[in-house]
């Protein structure tokens, strides 16, 4: 397997794992702004989902340096 492949493979992956943490971070926002959890729950979703965000960028930009 090469760089490159390797670099898809983990962008695809991130890809993935961001697009769940997203959605996790949509449904905490309503559910504090119906008032079923704590709005302290939105800190830590937040912060899960910039952080996959900024792998997955991370990722893109390595994949197209290996071009």
């Amino acid at each position: 397997m090469t760089v490159k492949n390797a670099a898809m493979l983990a962008l695809i992956g991130t890809i993935l794992v961001t697009a769940l943490l997203a959605f996790d971070l949509i449904r905490n926002v309503l559910n504090v702004v119906r008032g079923l959890v704590p709005a302290v729950t939105l800190f830590s979703s937040l912060i899960y989902a910039f952080g996959a965000f900024s792998v997955a960028v991370f990722f893109f930009v390595f994949h197209k340096a290996q071009s």
